[in-house]
């Protein structure tokens, strides 16, 4: 069975919950209409994925036309900031526009947003209050690769739900805008192209990550991805950002809500597509160490690349560099995490800081060139 350290869920806040319920009741009283009685139930953190916004679970109960009615909610905000989040920044209107947006030009299942909320006098913080769907994630903790109802389903579930959600992919990068309607997704900085800004953005956010102790395998990486630079990239598109199974929620393998909107960008799209690919392949890393099997069938390159093409017209080109990419940002994030786990004594930081890389061993394989060789293989 998995080590703990690959299993185990990190600490994600140090809020005192009862009092943020109190302080939710307040705020929604206010919100409401006078009359409505607003009672919420207590708030609970849910099981599944996600180590970066805090989410909690409630339900609300108001008067509304003569009739109480209840609303099962999941309220979105900024972590604390004595919680060492992972990101130096949390722009909740970024994620209650960019899904709005979502929503409004696309078919695919964003969650019904309720009340956007940008002041932090309420909860301490900004954040956003949106509809709860119905539907389950393929879990990070246990992974889906290691036990639950993923290594339960048949191949053929299986491959309705790795089509259905790279279809949810192309769905996004379908959606027709203008430059000033996305301009607020675009990164800052000087680089002419987006793929320029989002490496740029990236190595920023691992030096900052990282608090000046540096991962030598994420140097090297880091250099990989300079010098294999791609020359020409395709046109950009609004980019999910954190394109992954385990952000969406299905019933009968198909999408019923598409979460986790906080990665959000302009870029091209074989950053989503990569992005999905590499994640299930960190997964599948994790049970293939421990010798077991694991679903080394799903979310393969070719096919998840068949099936985008299908979908839209588009070839993916230089998926090596992309995955690279992912493997990397991935890398940077896993990095921060440990030091926020060092920092709650909830881990020991170790002499060899390519540890804090879980998935070390794909990064060592790619800058050597044999990862692809033995993707190919499976």
């Amino acid at each position: 069975m998995a080590d703990s350290d690959e299993v185990t869920r990190p600490q994600t806040s140090t809020r005192d919950l009862a009092t943020v319920h109190d302080q939710l009741l307040v705020w929604l009283t206010g919100r409401l209409p006078e009359g409505a009685e607003p009672e919420i139930s207590e708030l609970r953190a849910p099981s599944g994925n996600g180590m970066s916004s805090e989410t909690l679970l409630f339900d609300a109960t108001w008067t509304a036309d003569g009739e109480r009615r209840t609303e099962r909610c999941v309220v979105r905000m900024r972590p604390a900031m004595d919680a060492k989040p992972v990101f130096p920044s949390y722009d909740m209107d970024k994620q209650f526009a960019v899904m709005t947006l979502v929503a409004e030009r696309c078919s695919i299942p964003v969650p019904a947003l309720l009340w956007n909320e940008p002041d932090e006098g309420p909860l301490g913080a900004p954040f956003f209050v949106m509809r709860r769907a119905e539907g389950a994630a393929p879990p990070d903790v246990m992974p889906y690769t290691i036990d639950g109802w993923m290594l339960a389903a048949t191949p053929e579930q299986r491959r309705r739900l790795q089509e259905e959600s790279v279809a949810v992919v192309a769905a996004i990068h379908g959606i027709e805008t203008t430059p000033e309607e996305i301009a607020f997704l675009q990164y800052d900085g000087a680089g002419e192209i987006a793929l320029r800004r989002h490496l740029d953005d990236l190595r920023a956010f691992y030096e900052w990550g990282i608090e000046g102790q540096r991962v030598p395998l994420l140097d090297r990486a880091f250099d990989w991805l300079e010098d294999n630079f791609p020359a020409e990239v395709g046109p950009d598109v609004i980019s999910w950002g954190d394109a992954r199974i385990g952000n969406i929620l299905y019933v009968d393998f198909a999408p019923t809500a598409v979460l986790d909107w906080e990665m959000a960008a302009v870029g091209p799209r074989e950053l989503d597509l990569a992005w999905m690919i590499f994640i299930h392949a960190f997964f599948q890393d994790i049970a293939t160490r421990y010798g077991l099997p694991g679903l080394p069938d799903f979310m393969r390159t070719e096919d998840v690349c068949a099936r985008y093409e299908e979908l839209t017209g588009h070839t993916p080109r230089d998926m090596r560099y992309f995955e690279m990419y992912a493997a990397v940002r991935h890398g940077a994030v896993m990095a921060r995490i440990a030091h926020r786990q060092w920092h709650f004594g909830e881990r020991e930081q170790p002499a060899d800081l390519d540890e804090t890389v879980l998935h070390r061993g794909l990064i060592e394989a790619m800058l050597a060139g044999t990862y692809w060789e033995r993707a190919e293989e499976n």
